[in-house]
């Protein structure tokens, strides 16, 4: 007899459900009914949601799914949504609302998490690769809007570079310890996305936060990257 479903199983599945209704009116409200765009955001999100649900049940070790999980799922539906400005004409402070709203709820969750006792690998992973797929995005989308250029790549793909990195050097594939630092930095890096997406900037301006938030990045995954070449071999300790 087949095995029902776990309750955290059944609140993901159900999640992924509303959260593709979510991603189609978000975009359609962005962009209008252009099936382009909408084909491209919802492809994003069943990837995207499907590799969050087989992951919880194959690695969620908590008997609910509670509010933190919830709220990483809302955060996904606003990145993939996001992509529709790319593929459709959108108007920049619809997307720059968006915008403003994934970056209240960056650390939301994982504060919630904490709270409700439900902190899991499974869950921060989920909140790290969202915000890295929120960071591609928007920088793809300041791109769109010509604001800075193809630089704005500088803020969009270090962690997708850091990834392919450990397929040359198998020591960065390694995990990293915790790090308030790191998450400040990724903070910036999206505050710094969102502020390039206003309208009007002037361009030094825009350069300037460009520039600025580029730094901070670079030390951080400079940082990351000391720590693991440093500690190759040796048992983790935290930063």
């Amino acid at each position: 007899m087949t095995q029902m479903l776990q309750p955290p199983a059944k609140s993901a599945c159900l999640m992924a459900v509303a959260g593709f209704g979510a991603v189609g009116g978000l975009s359609v409200y962005l962009v209008g009914l252009n099936p382009l765009a909408l084909l491209v955001a919802l492809a994003a999100y069943v990837l995207g949601a499907g590799l969050a649900v087989w992951h919880m049940l194959h690695g969620y070790p908590h008997g609910r799914i509670g509010l933190c999980n919830r709220v990483t799922f809302m955060r996904l539906v606003l990145a993939t949504a996001l992509l529709a400005p790319l593929f459709g004409t959108a108007a920049a402070w619809p997307v720059l609302g968006l915008a403003l709203i994934a970056l209240a709820l960056d650390g939301v969750d994982g504060w919630i998490a904490r709270r409700e006792g439900l902190v899991s690998d499974f869950g921060a992973r989920f909140d790290m690769e969202v915000d890295a797929a929120l960071g591609l995005i928007l920088a793809l989308n300041v791109w769109a809007f010509g604001t800075v250029g193809l630089a704005v790549l500088v803020l969009g793909v270090p962690r997708y570079l850091f990834v392919a990195s450990a397929w040359v050097w198998p020591w960065m594939a390694r995990p990293l310890p915790q790090s308030q630092a790191r998450k400040l930095a990724c903070a910036i890096q999206i505050g710094a996305l969102i502020v390039l997406l206003v309208p009007a900037l002037p361009a030094a301006l825009a350069h300037l936060v460009l520039w600025g938030a580029g730094a901070v990045l670079l030390w951080s995954f400079g940082r990351d990257v000391l720590w693991l070449f440093h500690t190759k071999g040796r048992v983790a300790l935290s930063l």
